[in-house]
């Protein structure tokens, strides 16, 4: 699964405190989604309650307002607290699931769900061990083993998710039920349910349970060999699931059926099924061994034409998986869906992908630049699950990252080989920083192999995610491409068709190279951001220099000390003169607390260029002056820390101006990083979309991060101060780069990296203009808006810009923002998601109250994921807005949370982790966000998915 590319709970991260291209960039850069930044899933909701024929209580699935349930005198009275689980509890289930068959009967305000299950008793387990399913939200209708029909004394609910059946029972057995349920009710988006018209499912991480009792757990691996779904052939004329189609035809009374059969075992969390009304595009991938794959994506008919991108995306990954890793698709046809309610960005099921249509549409009109690269990144990461997820699966939720981790790390690849490497890598790094290193240091920190947890849902985090790619990106750094490709290899020839562990996966890199990777083990148990301590000395006489390396990582929950991690650290020398590479790269492996390294052979007291490509997800202290910084930012060999140089002075420019606006003092700007971003405006031969991202501030959450306590209102005023100075000072060099990008009259759109890269150059230029406000450079954004000639990223970062306009720019801001809903918006739910952004993480007086009138928007639904995310979340990501020392900010959200747990917990506890760090702020602060949690807390029925986030963040309190 690919998380959902906004973060404010998660949903990918947003500062949308950030203006402009800033914020365009960072927003929209940032992807992590099945469920990424933070979080969800149940406790005992008195919506989830089972029930059967004879069980007059509860007849129907739907929430009550009493955790008390009988069942023909089989009482369970659920805890008060929700249980967590621990990784080193796990045990093999007492039985296996060999086959599957399924009949599924569609029809209006209900669905049967009827069953058909092949057990087989593990060895060794006692015949009269009772068999413990999981089933929520569902009516039992029928249950009955090896024909013999049951009875309530057969079974009971030993939990309000937990059917029990009382044994004995023989080796192998066959049970079938028959459940109904309500999709059209069910806004959770777990399970079966109706966006749109149209009836999908979500199953990962525990959503099956709520279409039929099941061994609901990755390692249960079985067979589907029928799956029948009949619907109205009116209403739903496309019916689907997983693997080959088998059968098909009419069922008279105006409905049909289709039958489908999976030849691969597969987890119950991989199971999906469609029907509904859609339009889609076909076309087909011949693989490297001559098998023609039949593939077909599905929207929704007047979204059809938005799909050509994600087409030519999928078989651009289909063939880059051939030639990277040798891996060849397996399935005669694979098909996409894209739907408007989806609680993540994307779903892996095998042969039949679910996508948030924000992960699939994109056309020249609908999609920025950045859009784009995100459909291709997405449509890439769940083929690619088709190996790393789906042949070779999890043996258990703790075990996440060894999917989704090595998912991502292969769709980042994917994307450099696609578009930059450089730029890519830049991209990836900022949001990680933005977004994970902020998570690692508040009280959800965890290994990305966590220990425990209450809701699974809350850990599909940036930690697994992002942090779990960073993880795998070492292998490959301290490996080679060669030996990391051994490795992988030798795990497939190993494991597939399994449900596996991480330690199989180090396991098989150590024994493919012959290598000792039993330290590398930390990084699955330690949680924290590692920082490295780096010195350097040069002795002229001998030649030589030599680099000191420390290590160390601060406390997290549960772990108040940590082992040294091994570290690769990739280092080159450069000649102060020119540049010049004084010896040959290294990739130095840290592995004790301190190290000395020594380069032999040095003719002179070289700049260090330290840490290259990111070579670990680690925090860098490195004592280096501004001009240091700026000759690495004019000369290093290695494009990512020419960009961290930068970035670098950036964040030592605005933390010395935060501080300039506590004393009242006037902010400034060092020489050496004008001079330095003058020269790459200037520079004619950068490539253009490096130059925008080196000429770019770090977002405030990572600016955040190097301050002990976090003043929003100082920072803020700090970072929009600075860029304002730096436009005053490099004003003609802005306007000339402006007109310089601008594009060609009659030239079709494009999204190749040239054509990319002029708009993000162009585009902040545009942002720090405006920060002026003044009449010339707010006209010129005004007329980037209106202009026919912008494509829709320009119109997008124009708009930005001018949101946090305030006094001279307010009638512009406004006219923007009228135009771009009239224009793009109105009618559109993805663009009018981006409309709800860019106001509510703008920086002006009244963004509160804006944000709040924009609940009752005709085109708003807190039910659906994305425009939840859009708003409520992009709020919470604005630094100065939502942290208003008088508190309205925070109880707005909290009312927010309240209010959307009732309908979407899983949404409600991603967006309740814009509370988790608030121990980082001063303390009239930190009382007025404890006070929302603890109402949050101690509402009634609160969700399993919110009392996880919100009991972690309170934890010690």
């Amino acid at each position: 699964v690919r998380t959902c590319a906004f973060r404010g709970g998660h949903s990918m991260h947003s500062d949308a405190s950030i203006v402009g291209f800033s914020s365009q960039f960072w927003l929209e850069q940032a992807v992590n989604e099945h469920p990424s930044i933070p979080n969800f899933q149940f406790m005992v909701y008195p919506n989830s309650i089972p029930s059967d024929s004879s069980c007059s209580q509860a007849k129907s699935a739907r929430r009550i307002p009493i955790q008390k349930f009988e069942c023909d005198g089989n009482e369970f009275n659920p805890t008060t607290t929700p249980a967590e689980k621990f990784r080193k509890d796990y045990k093999l289930p007492d039985y296996s699931i060999k086959n599957v068959e399924l009949t599924f009967k569609i029809q209006t305000g209900s669905t049967q769900v009827s069953s058909t299950l092949k057990f087989k008793r593990k060895s060794g387990v006692d015949p009269s061990t009772p068999l413990r399913l999981d089933a929520e939200d569902l009516k039992l209708n029928a249950l009955a083993v090896n024909g013999r029909t049951l009875t309530t004394s057969d079974y009971k609910w030993a939990q309000a998710d937990v059917l029990e059946i009382a044994g004995p029972f023989p080796d192998e057995f066959t049970l079938t039920t028959d459940v109904s349920i309500k999709p059209e009710e069910n806004t959770q988006l777990s399970g079966l349910y109706q966006s749109s018209g149209v009836y999908c499912t979500q199953c990962e991480a525990e959503g099956f349970r709520r279409i039929t009792p099941f061994l609901d757990r990755p390692d249960v691996m079985a067979s589907y060999v029928r799956v029948r779904i009949e619907a109205d052939k009116a209403a739903c004329p496309v019916l689907l699931s997983n693997g080959n189609l088998v059968e098909k035809g009419d069922l008279g009374g105006g409905r049909h059926f289709a039958v489908w059969q999976d030849p691969f075992p597969k987890p119950s969390y991989l199971f999906a099924l469609v029907a509904g009304d859609l339009g889609s595009i076909k076309d087909s991938f011949t693989t490297k061994s001559g098998r023609k794959v039949a593939l077909e994506i599905f929207s929704e008919h007047d979204k059809v034409g938005q799909l050509d991108w994600a087409m030519a995306s999928l078989k651009q990954a289909m063939q880059w998986d051939e030639e990277r890793f040798g891996l060849e698709y397996d399935l005669d046809v694979y098909n996409i869906v894209a739907v408007s309610d989806f609680n993540m960005g994307a779903m892996e099921n095998k042969g039949l992908n679910v996508f948030n249509t924000s992960c699939v549409l994109a056309s020249p009109t609908t999609a920025t630049d950045n859009d784009y690269e995100r459909v291709q990144g997405v449509i890439a990461h769940e083929y690619f699950h088709n190996w790393t997820g789906n042949r070779v699966t999890c043996r258990d939720w703790f075990q996440l990252t060894l999917k989704e981790g090595l998912t991502v790390f292969r769709d980042q690849q994917f994307s450099m080989d696609m578009t930059s490497e450089a730029v890519k890598r830049v991209g990836d790094v900022g949001a990680l920083r933005a977004y994970q290193f902020p998570e690692d240091s508040g009280p959800m920190a965890h290994p990305i192999r966590p220990e425990s947890y209450i809701a699974m849902d809350n850990f599909y985090t940036s930690t697994v995610y992002e942090k779990g790619a960073e993880v795998i990106g070492m292998y490959q750094t301290l490996l080679g491409r060669v030996g990391f490709r051994k490795g992988m290899d030798l795990y497939f020839k190993r494991h597939d068709g399994t449900a596996v562990t991480c330690d199989d996966f180090r396991a098989a890199m150590a024994d493919a190279n012959g290598v000792d990777l039993t330290q590398f083990e930390r990084w699955y148990t330690q949680a924290g951001t590692p920082q490295v301590k780096a010195s350097g000395t040069y002795d002229a006489a001998a030649r030589r220099y030599t680099l000191q390396l420390e290590q160390s990582c601060g406390p997290s929950p549960g772990q108040p000390t940590k082992l040294p991690y091994h570290i690769p650290v990739r280092v080159g020398l450069l000649g102060r003169a020119n540049g010049k590479e004084l010896c040959a790269e290294r990739v130095l492996e840290l592995r004790e607390e301190r190290q000395e390294f020594v380069f032999e052979g040095i003719s002179e007291a070289p700049v260090a260029s330290i840490l290259r490509g990111f070579s670990a997800p680690v925090k860098l202290v490195f004592d280096q002056s501004d001009e240091e910084l700026a000759f690495l930012m004019g000369h290093d060999t290695d494009s990512f820390n020419r960009w961290e140089a930068g970035q670098k002075l950036f964040t030592r420019t605005v933390l010395a101006n935060a501080e300039a606006v506590r004393a009242g003092r006037p902010v400034t700007v060092p020489g050496p990083l004008l001079d330095a971003c003058r020269r790459t405006l200037e520079d004619p031969v950068a490539e253009r979309s490096l130059k925008a991202y080196a000429l770019t501030m770090p977002p405030l959450a990572t600016l955040a991060e190097e301050t002990t306590t976090v003043d929003p209102e100082s920072l803020s005023v700090a970072a929009r101060q600075t860029r304002r100075e730096m436009a005053k000072a490099l004003r003609a060099s802005l306007e000339a780069a402006y007109r310089d990008n601008l594009p060609v009259p009659g030239q079709p759109f494009r999204v190749d990296q040239e054509a990319v890269g002029r708009r993000r150059i162009k585009n902040v230029c545009i942002d720090y203009l405006v920060e002026l406000e003044d009449q010339p450079a707010i006209a010129l954004a005004l007329q980037q808006v209106k202009s026919e000639s912008s494509t829709l990223t320009d119109v997008l970062a124009a708009t930005a810009a001018l949101a946090s306009c305030s006094s001279a720019g307010t009638a512009a801001r406004e006219e923007a923002l009228a135009l771009f809903y009239s224009k793009y918006a109105k009618g559109n739910d993805l663009l009018f998601c981006k409309w709800l952004r860019i106001q509510a993480g703008a920086d002006f007086d009244d963004c509160l109250a804006r944000v709040d009138a924009l609940l009752q928007h005709p085109d708003f639904s807190i039910k659906n994921p994305n425009k939840a995310r859009a708003l409520i979340g992009a709020f919470s990501g604005n630094l100065r807005r939502f942290h208003a020392a008088d508190g309205s900010g925070y109880r707005w959200l909290a009312d927010r949370l309240i209010e959307l747990d009732k309908i979407n917990p899983k949404s409600a506890a991603r967006m309740a982790s814009a509370f988790a760090s608030f121990r980082r702020y001063d303390s009239a602060r930190q009382a007025l966000m404890r006070a929302q949690l603890e109402r949050v807390r101690d509402t009634p029925g609160l969700s399993k998915d919110s009392f996880e986030i919100v009991g972690r963040s309170l934890k010690d309190d």
